[in-house]
């Protein structure tokens, strides 16, 4: 179990304390719903903790398969939608591999980051393509 002590600062910020650590994370409500958005939004921290899942599971994969993974790099694009309420409805990845691997190495990374502990706990409302992009080998 990991403890995490939020605070609400007023203005529609809040400070998170990560128990173990003792690291801090501030978040704003965006521009867009009445914030400052001088800091991660609530959503855009799902969407960081997404990327970050993934990246941490593709180095999981790597090193179980001694291929070196520094240099991948993973962007989400968080799309909100309101349907009657606001939400996010889109989790665009794209994910810059550092080189280029075979059809067998690819399953193996596919599947690494379709079964990372965040993906698993999205809702299924919340569409999330994922896109692959191979670099030089």
């Amino acid at each position: 179990m990991v403890e995490i002590v939020l605070t609400y600062d007023g203005d529609l910020r809040s400070t998170a304390k990560h128990g173990p650590s003792g690291s801090e994370v501030t978040t704003d409500a965006p521009v867009d719903n009445h914030g400052k958005g001088e800091h991660f939004s609530p959503t855009d921290l799902l969407a960081t903790a997404l990327g970050s899942c993934m990246l941490t599971y593709l180095g999981l994969a790597g090193n179980r398969h001694e291929w070196d993974m520094r240099g991948t790099q993973v962007t989400v694009r968080k799309e909100m939608v309101a349907d009657p309420l606001r939400r996010v409805g889109r989790l665009t990845v794209e994910i810059k591999l550092n080189r280029s691997f075979d059809d067998k190495e690819m399953k193996i990374l596919t599947n690494a980051v379709i079964t990372c502990p965040v993906k698993l706990s999205l809702n299924d409302r919340i569409e999330v393509p994922i896109h692959f992009i191979q670099g030089k080998a």
